[in-house]
Protein backbone atom coordinates (compact mmCIF):
# COMPACT_ATOMS: atom_id res chain seq x y z
CA UNK A 1 0.00 0.00 0.00
CA UNK A 2 1.31 3.86 -0.72
CA UNK A 3 1.54 6.18 1.94
CA UNK A 4 -0.25 7.88 0.45
CA UNK A 5 -3.32 5.54 0.44
CA UNK A 6 -2.77 5.44 4.62
CA UNK A 7 -4.31 7.32 6.90
CA UNK A 8 -2.33 10.23 7.88
CA UNK A 9 -2.70 11.82 11.19
CA UNK A 10 -3.29 15.77 11.50
CA UNK A 11 -0.21 17.05 12.74
CA UNK A 12 1.83 20.04 13.54
CA UNK A 13 1.85 21.63 9.54
CA UNK A 14 -2.07 22.85 11.17
CA UNK A 15 -0.45 25.61 12.40
CA UNK A 16 2.07 26.33 9.54
CA UNK A 17 0.77 29.32 7.84
CA UNK A 18 3.07 31.21 4.36
CA UNK A 19 2.15 34.74 4.20
CA UNK A 20 -0.93 36.10 3.04
CA UNK A 21 0.80 36.73 -0.55
CA UNK A 22 3.52 36.05 -2.09
CA UNK A 23 5.85 38.96 -1.11
CA UNK A 24 4.11 39.92 1.86
CA UNK A 25 6.03 39.88 5.05
CA UNK A 26 6.58 36.36 6.84
CA UNK A 27 4.84 37.44 10.05
CA UNK A 28 1.45 38.72 8.04
CA UNK A 29 -0.08 35.56 8.19
CA UNK A 30 -3.32 34.15 8.61
CA UNK A 31 -3.17 33.82 12.57
CA UNK A 32 -2.33 37.27 12.43
CA UNK A 33 -4.88 38.93 10.36
CA UNK A 34 -7.67 36.45 12.64
CA UNK A 35 -6.06 38.32 15.88
CA UNK A 36 -6.67 41.63 14.17
CA UNK A 37 -9.89 40.75 13.10
CA UNK A 38 -10.90 39.41 16.37
CA UNK A 39 -9.80 42.66 18.50
CA UNK A 40 -11.68 45.06 15.77
CA UNK A 41 -14.48 42.71 16.08
CA UNK A 42 -14.41 43.28 20.10
CA UNK A 43 -14.06 47.18 19.81
CA UNK A 44 -17.15 47.15 17.21
CA UNK A 45 -19.42 45.44 19.42
CA UNK A 46 -18.34 46.91 22.46
CA UNK A 47 -19.04 50.41 21.29
CA UNK A 48 -22.46 49.31 19.40
CA UNK A 49 -23.35 47.43 23.28
CA UNK A 50 -22.58 51.13 25.08
CA UNK A 51 -22.63 53.72 22.78
CA UNK A 52 -25.94 54.38 23.99
CA UNK A 53 -26.68 52.23 26.77
CA UNK A 54 -30.35 52.21 28.03
CA UNK A 55 -31.65 51.92 31.56
CA UNK A 56 -33.32 48.41 30.40
CA UNK A 57 -30.51 46.59 28.29
CA UNK A 58 -31.42 45.05 25.65
CA UNK A 59 -30.40 42.71 22.86
CA UNK A 60 -26.36 43.76 22.41
CA UNK A 61 -26.53 45.72 25.55
CA UNK A 62 -28.13 43.15 27.46
CA UNK A 63 -25.30 40.03 26.43
CA UNK A 64 -22.77 42.77 27.08
CA UNK A 65 -23.49 43.51 30.67
CA UNK A 66 -24.30 39.62 31.51
CA UNK A 67 -20.59 39.41 30.47
CA UNK A 68 -19.48 42.56 32.38
CA UNK A 69 -21.28 41.24 35.65
CA UNK A 70 -19.90 37.91 35.54
CA UNK A 71 -16.29 38.85 35.07
CA UNK A 72 -16.90 41.79 38.13
CA UNK A 73 -18.30 38.87 40.23
CA UNK A 74 -16.47 36.51 39.36
CA UNK A 75 -12.88 37.23 39.12
CA UNK A 76 -13.00 41.10 39.67
CA UNK A 77 -14.37 41.73 43.00
CA UNK A 78 -12.46 38.22 44.36
CA UNK A 79 -8.83 39.64 43.76
CA UNK A 80 -9.20 43.13 43.52
CA UNK A 81 -11.99 44.43 46.05
CA UNK A 82 -12.82 48.11 46.56
CA UNK A 83 -10.55 48.78 43.46
CA UNK A 84 -12.56 46.07 41.55
CA UNK A 85 -14.28 48.55 39.20
CA UNK A 86 -11.68 50.49 38.11
CA UNK A 87 -10.04 47.22 36.56
CA UNK A 88 -12.78 46.10 34.74
CA UNK A 89 -12.39 47.77 31.44
CA UNK A 90 -9.36 45.97 31.11
CA UNK A 91 -10.15 42.44 32.83
CA UNK A 92 -13.21 42.72 30.50
CA UNK A 93 -11.18 43.57 27.09
CA UNK A 94 -9.01 40.90 28.10
CA UNK A 95 -11.91 38.51 28.74
CA UNK A 96 -13.77 39.11 25.49
CA UNK A 97 -10.66 39.04 23.35
CA UNK A 98 -9.35 35.79 24.32
CA UNK A 99 -13.03 34.22 23.81
CA UNK A 100 -13.35 35.02 20.70
CA UNK A 101 -9.88 34.33 19.58
CA UNK A 102 -10.67 31.08 21.38
CA UNK A 103 -14.14 30.69 19.28
CA UNK A 104 -12.38 31.04 15.73
CA UNK A 105 -11.05 27.43 16.37
CA UNK A 106 -14.89 26.23 15.59
CA UNK A 107 -16.40 29.20 13.53
CA UNK A 108 -16.56 27.43 10.04
CA UNK A 109 -14.15 28.85 7.13
CA UNK A 110 -11.51 29.87 9.70
CA UNK A 111 -11.12 26.83 12.10
CA UNK A 112 -8.31 28.71 13.62
CA UNK A 113 -8.02 29.04 17.43
CA UNK A 114 -5.61 32.67 17.60
CA UNK A 115 -5.11 31.75 21.51
CA UNK A 116 -3.39 28.58 20.03
CA UNK A 117 -0.34 30.49 18.88
CA UNK A 118 1.68 31.21 21.75
CA UNK A 119 2.83 35.15 20.22
CA UNK A 120 -0.50 36.15 21.19
CA UNK A 121 -1.54 35.05 24.98
CA UNK A 122 2.20 36.34 25.52
CA UNK A 123 1.61 39.68 24.53
CA UNK A 124 -1.18 39.98 26.89
CA UNK A 125 0.32 37.75 29.62
CA UNK A 126 3.21 40.04 29.61
CA UNK A 127 1.46 43.14 29.76
CA UNK A 128 -0.11 42.18 32.42
CA UNK A 129 3.22 41.25 33.72
CA UNK A 130 4.62 44.90 33.57
CA UNK A 131 1.14 46.22 34.90
CA UNK A 132 1.51 43.98 38.08
CA UNK A 133 4.84 44.96 38.71
CA UNK A 134 4.03 48.52 38.26
CA UNK A 135 1.17 48.58 40.41
CA UNK A 136 3.36 46.70 42.99
CA UNK A 137 6.09 49.01 43.30
CA UNK A 138 3.74 52.44 42.84
CA UNK A 139 1.99 50.84 46.15
CA UNK A 140 4.22 49.22 47.94
CA UNK A 141 7.70 50.68 46.53
CA UNK A 142 10.08 48.52 45.43
CA UNK A 143 11.26 46.92 48.86
CA UNK A 144 8.31 46.50 50.29
CA UNK A 145 7.00 44.89 47.10
CA UNK A 146 10.09 42.57 46.98
CA UNK A 147 9.21 41.99 50.50
CA UNK A 148 5.97 41.37 51.05
CA UNK A 149 6.05 38.13 48.34
CA UNK A 150 7.90 36.33 50.75
CA UNK A 151 5.93 35.08 53.38
CA UNK A 152 7.06 35.28 57.16
CA UNK A 153 7.36 34.00 60.36
CA UNK A 154 8.76 30.51 59.51
CA UNK A 155 12.24 29.28 60.65
CA UNK A 156 14.93 30.88 59.07
CA UNK A 157 16.42 27.88 57.32
CA UNK A 158 13.62 27.74 55.61
CA UNK A 159 13.73 30.76 53.76
CA UNK A 160 16.74 29.60 52.20
CA UNK A 161 14.92 27.57 49.68
CA UNK A 162 11.93 29.41 50.06
CA UNK A 163 13.28 33.04 48.91
CA UNK A 164 14.71 31.76 45.60
CA UNK A 165 11.60 29.96 44.62
CA UNK A 166 8.98 32.82 45.56
CA UNK A 167 11.09 35.28 43.63
CA UNK A 168 11.13 32.63 40.92
CA UNK A 169 7.33 31.85 41.22
CA UNK A 170 5.94 35.60 41.31
CA UNK A 171 9.08 37.14 38.54
CA UNK A 172 9.44 34.14 35.85
CA UNK A 173 7.23 31.11 36.23
CA UNK A 174 3.75 33.31 37.08
CA UNK A 175 4.10 34.67 33.19
CA UNK A 176 5.07 31.61 31.38
CA UNK A 177 2.24 29.74 33.52
CA UNK A 178 -0.25 32.63 32.41
CA UNK A 179 0.27 32.19 29.22
CA UNK A 180 1.31 28.84 28.41
CA UNK A 181 -2.12 27.45 29.61
CA UNK A 182 -4.53 29.20 27.28
CA UNK A 183 -1.80 28.34 24.32
CA UNK A 184 -1.04 24.92 25.30
CA UNK A 185 -4.98 24.40 26.12
CA UNK A 186 -6.19 25.54 22.60
CA UNK A 187 -3.51 23.92 21.01
CA UNK A 188 -4.30 20.57 22.14
CA UNK A 189 -8.14 21.02 21.10
CA UNK A 190 -7.45 22.20 17.82
CA UNK A 191 -5.44 18.89 17.11
CA UNK A 192 -8.54 16.81 19.19
CA UNK A 193 -11.04 18.41 16.67
CA UNK A 194 -8.86 18.26 13.36
CA UNK A 195 -8.29 14.53 14.58
CA UNK A 196 -11.55 13.41 14.64
CA UNK A 197 -12.71 15.55 11.90
CA UNK A 198 -9.77 13.57 9.61
CA UNK A 199 -10.78 10.20 10.70
CA UNK A 200 -14.60 10.58 9.53
CA UNK A 201 -13.87 12.42 6.21
CA UNK A 202 -10.73 9.67 5.58
CA UNK A 203 -13.51 6.62 5.91
CA UNK A 204 -16.88 7.92 5.28
CA UNK A 205 -15.53 9.48 1.59
CA UNK A 206 -11.40 9.25 1.07
CA UNK A 207 -11.04 5.25 1.71
CA UNK A 208 -14.71 3.91 2.47
CA UNK A 209 -14.44 0.69 3.28
CA UNK A 210 -16.91 -2.08 4.94
CA UNK A 211 -14.84 -1.54 8.01
CA UNK A 212 -13.74 1.62 7.56
CA UNK A 213 -17.23 3.12 7.39
CA UNK A 214 -18.35 2.76 10.87
CA UNK A 215 -15.05 4.12 12.47
CA UNK A 216 -15.92 7.34 9.90
CA UNK A 217 -19.31 7.55 11.59
CA UNK A 218 -17.40 7.22 15.07
CA UNK A 219 -15.04 9.93 13.62
CA UNK A 220 -18.27 12.28 13.27
CA UNK A 221 -20.28 11.93 15.97
CA UNK A 222 -16.71 12.24 18.28
CA UNK A 223 -16.32 15.66 16.03
CA UNK A 224 -19.40 16.61 17.06
CA UNK A 225 -19.25 16.30 20.42
CA UNK A 226 -15.81 17.38 20.57
CA UNK A 227 -16.57 20.49 19.00
CA UNK A 228 -19.53 21.13 21.99
CA UNK A 229 -17.10 20.33 24.83
CA UNK A 230 -14.09 22.55 23.37
CA UNK A 231 -16.50 25.16 23.00
CA UNK A 232 -17.42 24.91 26.76
CA UNK A 233 -13.02 25.04 27.00
CA UNK A 234 -12.86 27.38 25.32
CA UNK A 235 -14.80 29.83 27.24
CA UNK A 236 -13.58 28.48 30.78
CA UNK A 237 -9.76 28.85 29.30
CA UNK A 238 -10.99 32.53 28.68
CA UNK A 239 -12.21 33.51 32.18
CA UNK A 240 -9.48 31.45 33.85
CA UNK A 241 -6.94 33.40 31.67
CA UNK A 242 -8.79 36.67 33.28
CA UNK A 243 -8.77 35.05 36.88
CA UNK A 244 -5.06 35.06 36.77
CA UNK A 245 -4.98 38.38 35.44
CA UNK A 246 -6.82 39.74 38.36
CA UNK A 247 -5.26 37.58 40.98
CA UNK A 248 -1.91 39.03 39.53
CA UNK A 249 -2.66 42.81 39.96
CA UNK A 250 -4.94 42.40 43.11
CA UNK A 251 -1.82 40.53 44.71
CA UNK A 252 0.01 43.72 43.98
CA UNK A 253 -2.50 46.33 45.05
CA UNK A 254 -2.99 44.28 48.08
CA UNK A 255 -0.35 42.01 49.60
CA UNK A 256 -0.87 39.20 51.71
CA UNK A 257 2.02 39.57 54.13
Amino acid sequence: MKASDEFQAPGLDLFSFPPLWPGAPYWLTKPTLMAVVGAVLICVLMWAAFAKPKLVPRGLQNIAELGYVFIREHAARPFLGKDADSWMGLLLSIFFLTWIWNLMGVLPFVQLPVSSFLAFPAVIAFSVYVIKIYVGVREQGARDYVGNLIPRGLPKVAYVLLVPLELLQNFVTSLFTHMLRLAANMFAGHLILAFFSAVGFWFLFERPTLLGVPVGVLGVVMAIVMTGFEMFIQFLQAYLFVLLTAMFIGASLNPKH
